[in-house]
């Protein structure tokens, strides 16, 4: 069985780079994924390819069209605006628990976590932004809502986060390149783990909607100036 052993690893390695490739924008909102050139730009053959996509549809990314193979999936307003709100109402439901129930060892977590994002003070390339800056980020935010100790609970954020993720690259691209974006940034960081540690629940959870509802307008304005309502 052991020649088996590879194509879980091949289907794994296809669907990280075709999930990266489209959040990046690499394709277009509802542009058709030929298989011919996947296989051709990602060295994977059908079958890994097609798990790949499978698993792409069931996070929303990608739709399958009967007997036509598959596109990527549509962007809109509607999605953008009910994604970012559900997004936010979870967060802070996750925030409360995580004030309520966290211990010390959270406390340090959040600590280093912020500290290790607010190193990243200048930015040479955009690549370095989005592949550094982004993880620092993704790891903070993580670090907060681990406190609620809700293993149900965060599949759920981690579900709305990779919906939301090709929009908010948008937003990346728009706002963070610069040392005065990121420094706007830092602050409200450094603003919330002040209030988190101080065990503030409705201030917390207040300012960290204001926090991540902060990218719609930005978005917005990018999607009606590619035609996309």
């Amino acid at each position: 069985m052991e020649h088996d052993a590879p194509r879980p690893n091949l289907a794994i390695s296809a669907y990280r780079a075709l999930k990266h490739d489209i959040i990046r924008g690499r394709y277009a909102p509802e542009e058709k994924l030929l298989m011919s050139r996947l296989k051709e730009y990602y060295g994977a053959s059908t079958g890994p390819l097609r798990e790949a996509l499978s698993q792409l549809v069931a996070d929303r990314l990608v739709i399958a069209i009967s007997q036509r193979g598959y596109r990527v999936a549509p962007m809109s307003l509607a999605e953008l605006n009910d994604i970012y709100d559900a997004r936010a109402q979870l967060e802070g439901l996750i925030l409360r628990l995580a004030i309520e129930r966290g211990d010390d060892d959270w406390e340090a977590n959040v600590l280093a976590t912020a500290h290790r994002l607010a190193k990243v003070t200048e930015v040479s390339s955009p690549d370095e932004l989005l592949d550094g800056w982004d993880l620092r980020h993704k790891a903070f935010h993580t670090a907060i809502a681990s406190g609620c100790n809700s293993p149900h609970l965060l599949q759920m954020r981690d579900t709305l986060f990779d919906q939301v993720e090709r929009y908010r690259h948008l937003w990346l691209k728009e706002t963070v390149m610069s040392p005065q974006a990121l420094e706007v940034k830092r602050q409200e960081h450094a603003a919330l783990v002040d209030v988190i540690l101080a065990r503030d629940t409705e201030q917390a959870a207040n300012l960290m909607r204001d926090h991540l509802m902060t990218p719609v307008p930005i978005i917005t304005r990018v999607l009606k100036a590619r035609g996309i309502h």
